[in-house]
Protein backbone atom coordinates (compact mmCIF):
# COMPACT_ATOMS: atom_id res chain seq x y z
CA UNK A 1 0.00 0.00 0.00
CA UNK A 2 1.20 3.61 -0.86
CA UNK A 3 2.31 5.31 2.31
CA UNK A 4 1.11 8.90 1.95
CA UNK A 5 2.43 11.76 4.42
CA UNK A 6 0.43 11.99 7.10
CA UNK A 7 -2.65 13.60 6.62
CA UNK A 8 -5.79 14.61 9.10
CA UNK A 9 -9.27 12.24 8.19
CA UNK A 10 -12.42 13.94 9.65
CA UNK A 11 -14.29 10.71 11.24
CA UNK A 12 -17.43 10.89 13.60
CA UNK A 13 -16.99 8.82 14.32
CA UNK A 14 -13.62 10.59 11.39
CA UNK A 15 -11.70 13.60 9.88
CA UNK A 16 -8.52 13.20 8.28
CA UNK A 17 -4.83 15.08 8.28
CA UNK A 18 -4.55 14.95 4.27
CA UNK A 19 -5.62 11.93 5.87
CA UNK A 20 -9.35 11.37 6.40
CA UNK A 21 -11.86 12.68 8.87
CA UNK A 22 -14.78 10.46 10.90
CA UNK A 23 -16.65 10.25 14.58
CA UNK A 24 -14.13 8.54 16.55
CA UNK A 25 -13.25 5.00 15.44
CA UNK A 26 -10.58 3.14 13.54
CA UNK A 27 -11.28 1.93 9.95
CA UNK A 28 -12.96 -1.21 8.98
CA UNK A 29 -12.39 -2.26 5.55
CA UNK A 30 -15.99 -2.58 3.80
CA UNK A 31 -17.10 -3.92 0.39
CA UNK A 32 -17.37 -0.57 -2.21
CA UNK A 33 -21.39 -0.58 -1.98
CA UNK A 34 -23.20 1.87 -2.90
CA UNK A 35 -24.56 4.68 -0.47
CA UNK A 36 -28.08 3.05 0.97
CA UNK A 37 -30.86 6.59 1.16
CA UNK A 38 -31.16 7.93 4.49
CA UNK A 39 -34.05 5.98 5.15
CA UNK A 40 -32.33 2.46 4.65
CA UNK A 41 -29.89 3.91 7.24
CA UNK A 42 -32.62 4.41 10.24
CA UNK A 43 -34.94 1.60 9.05
CA UNK A 44 -36.03 -0.63 11.73
CA UNK A 45 -36.24 -4.41 10.46
CA UNK A 46 -39.36 -6.09 11.32
CA UNK A 47 -38.24 -8.70 13.95
CA UNK A 48 -36.12 -5.92 15.83
CA UNK A 49 -39.84 -3.63 15.60
CA UNK A 50 -41.69 -6.69 17.74
CA UNK A 51 -38.73 -7.01 20.21
CA UNK A 52 -39.19 -3.59 20.30
CA UNK A 53 -43.53 -4.12 21.07
CA UNK A 54 -42.58 -7.08 23.49
CA UNK A 55 -40.09 -5.71 25.58
CA UNK A 56 -40.68 -2.43 25.43
CA UNK A 57 -43.92 -0.63 24.13
CA UNK A 58 -46.05 -3.20 26.03
CA UNK A 59 -44.34 -2.71 29.14
CA UNK A 60 -47.16 0.93 29.38
CA UNK A 61 -47.68 4.34 28.43
CA UNK A 62 -45.23 5.57 30.62
CA UNK A 63 -42.34 6.92 28.94
CA UNK A 64 -39.70 6.67 31.77
CA UNK A 65 -40.25 3.19 32.31
CA UNK A 66 -40.23 2.34 28.74
CA UNK A 67 -36.81 4.42 28.64
CA UNK A 68 -35.28 1.76 31.18
CA UNK A 69 -36.94 -1.23 28.94
CA UNK A 70 -35.23 0.00 25.93
CA UNK A 71 -31.98 0.67 27.32
CA UNK A 72 -32.29 -2.89 29.05
CA UNK A 73 -33.18 -4.33 25.50
CA UNK A 74 -30.27 -2.84 24.24
CA UNK A 75 -27.36 -4.36 26.56
CA UNK A 76 -29.27 -7.17 28.10
CA UNK A 77 -28.01 -10.96 27.20
CA UNK A 78 -31.40 -12.20 26.20
CA UNK A 79 -32.03 -8.96 24.39
CA UNK A 80 -29.85 -7.37 21.75
CA UNK A 81 -26.43 -7.89 23.90
CA UNK A 82 -25.43 -4.90 21.69
CA UNK A 83 -20.77 -4.43 21.97
CA UNK A 84 -19.35 -1.53 21.61
CA UNK A 85 -17.10 -1.84 18.55
CA UNK A 86 -15.43 1.59 17.30
CA UNK A 87 -15.18 0.23 13.67
CA UNK A 88 -18.80 -0.57 13.36
CA UNK A 89 -20.29 2.35 11.17
CA UNK A 90 -23.28 0.31 10.42
CA UNK A 91 -26.71 0.99 9.30
CA UNK A 92 -29.91 -0.18 12.22
CA UNK A 93 -30.65 -3.09 10.48
CA UNK A 94 -26.68 -4.22 10.31
CA UNK A 95 -26.50 -3.33 14.09
CA UNK A 96 -29.19 -5.32 14.53
CA UNK A 97 -27.85 -8.48 12.96
CA UNK A 98 -24.21 -8.23 14.20
CA UNK A 99 -25.26 -6.91 17.26
CA UNK A 100 -22.10 -4.27 16.82
CA UNK A 101 -21.66 -0.59 17.20
CA UNK A 102 -19.52 2.38 18.01
CA UNK A 103 -20.79 5.84 18.68
CA UNK A 104 -22.40 6.70 15.71
CA UNK A 105 -24.44 3.36 15.24
CA UNK A 106 -25.60 3.13 18.44
CA UNK A 107 -26.95 6.89 18.45
CA UNK A 108 -28.83 6.38 15.19
CA UNK A 109 -30.14 3.07 16.82
CA UNK A 110 -31.10 4.67 19.93
CA UNK A 111 -32.92 7.49 18.32
CA UNK A 112 -35.04 5.34 15.88
CA UNK A 113 -35.87 3.14 18.67
CA UNK A 114 -36.35 5.61 21.04
CA UNK A 115 -38.93 8.00 18.77
CA UNK A 116 -40.93 3.96 17.61
CA UNK A 117 -41.44 3.84 21.36
CA UNK A 118 -42.82 7.64 21.99
CA UNK A 119 -40.14 8.65 23.53
CA UNK A 120 -38.80 11.99 22.03
CA UNK A 121 -34.66 11.56 21.08
CA UNK A 122 -32.34 13.28 18.14
CA UNK A 123 -28.71 12.79 17.47
CA UNK A 124 -26.16 15.59 19.38
CA UNK A 125 -22.63 16.43 18.38
CA UNK A 126 -19.77 16.83 20.12
CA UNK A 127 -17.60 19.11 18.15
CA UNK A 128 -13.77 17.48 20.12
CA UNK A 129 -12.99 14.69 22.61
CA UNK A 130 -9.64 13.40 23.63
CA UNK A 131 -9.06 10.85 20.89
CA UNK A 132 -6.76 10.75 17.84
CA UNK A 133 -4.92 7.80 16.45
CA UNK A 134 -2.77 6.88 13.08
CA UNK A 135 -3.36 3.80 11.30
CA UNK A 136 -1.63 2.84 8.08
CA UNK A 137 -0.93 6.27 6.13
CA UNK A 138 -3.58 8.00 7.97
CA UNK A 139 -3.89 10.63 10.84
CA UNK A 140 -7.67 10.54 12.43
CA UNK A 141 -9.31 13.20 14.61
CA UNK A 142 -12.19 12.01 15.97
CA UNK A 143 -15.27 13.50 17.59
CA UNK A 144 -18.33 11.75 19.42
CA UNK A 145 -22.19 12.09 18.91
CA UNK A 146 -24.88 10.80 21.54
CA UNK A 147 -28.23 10.53 21.84
CA UNK A 148 -30.29 13.73 23.84
CA UNK A 149 -33.88 12.85 25.42
CA UNK A 150 -36.75 14.15 26.90
CA UNK A 151 -38.79 12.41 29.40
CA UNK A 152 -42.00 13.57 31.34
CA UNK A 153 -40.55 17.25 31.31
CA UNK A 154 -36.78 15.95 31.62
CA UNK A 155 -33.67 16.42 28.94
CA UNK A 156 -30.77 13.80 29.69
CA UNK A 157 -28.21 12.01 27.40
CA UNK A 158 -27.83 8.53 26.62
CA UNK A 159 -24.20 7.48 25.68
CA UNK A 160 -22.38 4.28 24.50
CA UNK A 161 -19.04 5.92 26.01
CA UNK A 162 -19.23 7.19 29.52
CA UNK A 163 -15.69 8.02 29.33
CA UNK A 164 -15.92 10.52 26.55
CA UNK A 165 -14.27 14.38 27.88
CA UNK A 166 -16.43 16.72 26.08
CA UNK A 167 -15.41 19.68 25.07
CA UNK A 168 -16.93 23.28 27.02
CA UNK A 169 -20.12 23.62 24.87
CA UNK A 170 -20.69 20.05 25.81
CA UNK A 171 -23.10 18.13 23.37
CA UNK A 172 -25.05 20.20 20.67
CA UNK A 173 -28.67 19.14 19.01
CA UNK A 174 -28.08 18.34 15.59
CA UNK A 175 -30.61 17.58 12.56
CA UNK A 176 -31.45 14.44 11.37
CA UNK A 177 -29.96 15.43 7.59
CA UNK A 178 -26.45 15.93 9.22
CA UNK A 179 -26.36 12.96 11.76
CA UNK A 180 -27.12 10.69 8.21
CA UNK A 181 -23.59 12.81 6.84
CA UNK A 182 -21.80 11.83 8.99
CA UNK A 183 -22.72 8.10 8.87
CA UNK A 184 -21.39 8.57 5.19
CA UNK A 185 -18.47 10.65 5.57
CA UNK A 186 -17.68 8.02 7.59
CA UNK A 187 -18.00 5.03 5.19
CA UNK A 188 -16.20 7.09 2.87
CA UNK A 189 -13.40 7.70 4.96
CA UNK A 190 -12.73 3.94 5.32
CA UNK A 191 -13.13 3.30 1.37
CA UNK A 192 -10.75 6.05 0.90
CA UNK A 193 -8.32 4.40 3.22
CA UNK A 194 -9.08 0.95 1.35
CA UNK A 195 -7.73 3.21 -1.57
CA UNK A 196 -11.16 2.75 -3.89
CA UNK A 197 -11.39 6.10 -4.73
CA UNK A 198 -14.29 6.55 -6.58
CA UNK A 199 -16.41 4.74 -3.66
CA UNK A 200 -15.29 7.06 -1.31
CA UNK A 201 -15.68 10.06 -3.34
CA UNK A 202 -19.66 8.68 -4.02
CA UNK A 203 -19.98 8.48 -0.14
CA UNK A 204 -18.22 11.57 0.60
CA UNK A 205 -20.83 13.70 -2.35
CA UNK A 206 -23.84 11.59 -0.42
CA UNK A 207 -22.58 13.57 3.05
CA UNK A 208 -22.22 16.96 1.25
CA UNK A 209 -26.00 16.25 0.13
CA UNK A 210 -27.15 16.06 3.71
CA UNK A 211 -25.39 18.77 5.04
CA UNK A 212 -23.87 21.27 2.68
CA UNK A 213 -20.74 22.77 4.28
CA UNK A 214 -19.90 19.69 6.41
CA UNK A 215 -16.72 20.31 6.93
CA UNK A 216 -15.30 17.19 7.64
CA UNK A 217 -16.95 15.23 4.03
CA UNK A 218 -15.12 18.74 2.40
CA UNK A 219 -11.35 17.86 4.42
CA UNK A 220 -11.88 14.00 2.92
CA UNK A 221 -12.63 15.18 -0.40
CA UNK A 222 -9.45 16.90 -0.26
CA UNK A 223 -7.44 14.35 0.64
CA UNK A 224 -9.05 11.84 -1.90
CA UNK A 225 -8.20 14.67 -5.04
CA UNK A 226 -4.86 15.61 -3.57
CA UNK A 227 -4.02 12.15 -3.32
CA UNK A 228 -5.00 11.63 -6.86
CA UNK A 229 -2.67 14.47 -8.21
CA UNK A 230 -6.08 17.18 -8.42
CA UNK A 231 -4.31 19.68 -6.52
CA UNK A 232 -6.31 22.61 -7.69
CA UNK A 233 -9.75 20.58 -6.67
CA UNK A 234 -7.80 19.85 -3.28
CA UNK A 235 -7.50 23.14 -2.65
CA UNK A 236 -10.74 24.27 -3.60
CA UNK A 237 -12.41 21.81 -0.94
CA UNK A 238 -9.96 22.43 1.59
CA UNK A 239 -10.89 26.37 1.25
CA UNK A 240 -14.78 25.25 1.33
CA UNK A 241 -13.68 23.15 4.29
CA UNK A 242 -12.44 26.25 5.78
CA UNK A 243 -14.78 29.03 5.07
CA UNK A 244 -17.51 26.45 6.72
CA UNK A 245 -15.53 25.80 9.90
CA UNK A 246 -12.35 28.38 9.88
CA UNK A 247 -11.23 26.47 12.94
CA UNK A 248 -10.98 23.07 11.58
CA UNK A 249 -8.02 21.89 12.33
CA UNK A 250 -7.68 18.67 9.65
CA UNK A 251 -7.94 21.05 7.37
CA UNK A 252 -5.65 23.50 8.49
CA UNK A 253 -3.24 21.77 8.78
CA UNK A 254 -3.69 19.45 5.49
CA UNK A 255 -4.58 22.72 3.53
CA UNK A 256 -0.63 24.43 4.30
CA UNK A 257 0.15 21.39 3.58
CA UNK A 258 -0.69 21.45 0.32
CA UNK A 259 -0.40 25.02 -0.40
CA UNK A 260 3.43 24.73 0.44
CA UNK A 261 3.61 21.59 -1.94
CA UNK A 262 2.24 23.77 -4.39
CA UNK A 263 4.38 26.39 -4.40
CA UNK A 264 2.59 28.87 -2.54
CA UNK A 265 4.68 29.66 0.82
CA UNK A 266 2.44 33.02 1.71
CA UNK A 267 -0.90 31.42 1.78
CA UNK A 268 0.76 28.26 3.81
CA UNK A 269 2.43 30.48 6.16
CA UNK A 270 -1.07 32.04 6.44
CA UNK A 271 -2.92 29.06 7.35
CA UNK A 272 -0.04 27.79 9.65
CA UNK A 273 -0.28 31.69 11.52
CA UNK A 274 -3.92 30.66 11.89
CA UNK A 275 -3.82 26.91 13.21
CA UNK A 276 -1.13 28.12 15.72
CA UNK A 277 -3.83 30.85 16.99
CA UNK A 278 -6.43 27.74 16.56
CA UNK A 279 -4.48 25.26 18.87
CA UNK A 280 -2.65 27.86 21.69
CA UNK A 281 -6.23 27.87 22.82
CA UNK A 282 -7.58 24.75 22.20
CA UNK A 283 -7.17 22.56 25.50
CA UNK A 284 -7.08 19.38 23.81
CA UNK A 285 -4.39 20.42 21.80
CA UNK A 286 -2.45 21.23 24.45
CA UNK A 287 -3.48 18.19 26.31
CA UNK A 288 -2.17 16.40 23.44
CA UNK A 289 1.53 18.18 23.66
CA UNK A 290 1.46 17.12 27.43
CA UNK A 291 0.85 13.36 26.25
CA UNK A 292 3.59 13.70 23.66
CA UNK A 293 6.28 15.19 26.11
CA UNK A 294 5.32 12.97 28.83
CA UNK A 295 5.99 9.69 27.25
CA UNK A 296 9.36 11.17 25.81
CA UNK A 297 9.97 11.65 29.25
CA UNK A 298 10.63 15.01 29.94
CA UNK A 299 8.06 16.12 32.84
CA UNK A 300 8.84 19.91 32.37
CA UNK A 301 7.15 20.12 28.98
CA UNK A 302 4.42 17.87 30.27
CA UNK A 303 3.97 19.75 33.21
CA UNK A 304 3.58 23.04 30.74
CA UNK A 305 1.41 21.77 28.53
CA UNK A 306 -1.20 20.04 31.06
CA UNK A 307 -0.69 22.96 32.87
CA UNK A 308 -1.72 25.26 29.46
CA UNK A 309 -4.34 23.00 28.93
CA UNK A 310 -6.05 23.47 32.44
CA UNK A 311 -5.97 27.48 32.06
CA UNK A 312 -8.19 26.60 29.18
CA UNK A 313 -10.66 23.53 30.79
CA UNK A 314 -10.07 23.49 34.08
CA UNK A 315 -12.81 21.31 34.71
CA UNK A 316 -11.54 18.26 32.77
CA UNK A 317 -10.79 15.98 35.42
CA UNK A 318 -8.34 14.05 32.97
CA UNK A 319 -6.46 16.84 32.53
CA UNK A 320 -5.45 17.28 36.78
CA UNK A 321 -4.90 13.51 36.46
CA UNK A 322 -2.61 13.74 33.76
CA UNK A 323 -0.77 16.90 35.50
CA UNK A 324 -0.82 14.47 38.75
CA UNK A 325 1.55 12.04 36.64
CA UNK A 326 3.69 14.55 35.27
CA UNK A 327 4.42 15.90 38.86
CA UNK A 328 5.05 12.41 40.13
CA UNK A 329 7.35 11.72 37.30
CA UNK A 330 9.25 15.57 38.16
CA UNK A 331 9.18 14.00 41.93
CA UNK A 332 7.08 16.70 43.19
CA UNK A 333 4.63 14.17 45.27
CA UNK A 334 2.85 17.39 46.71
CA UNK A 335 1.55 18.75 43.75
CA UNK A 336 0.73 15.40 42.12
CA UNK A 337 -1.62 14.94 45.39
CA UNK A 338 -3.34 18.19 45.11
CA UNK A 339 -4.15 16.91 41.39
CA UNK A 340 -5.37 13.78 41.60
CA UNK A 341 -7.52 15.11 44.72
CA UNK A 342 -9.08 17.74 42.02
CA UNK A 343 -9.52 15.21 39.43
CA UNK A 344 -11.21 12.98 42.18
CA UNK A 345 -13.42 16.11 43.09
CA UNK A 346 -14.73 16.61 39.17
CA UNK A 347 -14.73 12.76 38.20
CA UNK A 348 -18.34 10.97 37.98
CA UNK A 349 -18.41 8.10 40.49
CA UNK A 350 -17.07 5.48 38.11
CA UNK A 351 -13.85 6.94 37.79
CA UNK A 352 -13.80 8.13 41.38
CA UNK A 353 -12.58 5.20 42.72
CA UNK A 354 -9.29 4.83 40.50
CA UNK A 355 -8.28 8.00 41.17
CA UNK A 356 -9.11 7.40 45.25
CA UNK A 357 -6.62 3.99 44.66
CA UNK A 358 -3.94 6.13 43.10
CA UNK A 359 -4.16 8.92 46.10
CA UNK A 360 -3.60 6.45 48.54
CA UNK A 361 -1.02 4.51 46.92
CA UNK A 362 0.71 7.91 46.52
CA UNK A 363 -0.10 8.85 50.74
CA UNK A 364 1.64 5.32 51.26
Amino acid sequence: MTRWPVLLIALFSVSALAQPATQGVPLQTLAADIPPSAAQIVAVPPDLQALLRQRVISAGPDREARLQHLIEMLFARDGMDLQYDATATLTVSETWQQRRANCLSFTLLFVALARSAGIQARVQEVGQVVSWYQEDGGLYNVGHVNAGIEVNGRSGTVDLDRNVLYDRKGPRVIDDARAIAHFYNNRGAVQLEAGNGDAARAWFDAALRQSAGFSAALNNLAVLEGRQGNLSLARAYYMDALRSSPRHIPSLINASSLLARMGDRAGAARLQQRLQHVRQRDPFTQFLLGTQAERAGDSDRAIHFYRRALRLYDSAHPFHFALARAYVMAGDLKRAGHELQRAQQLAGAAQQSRYQSKLDSLQR
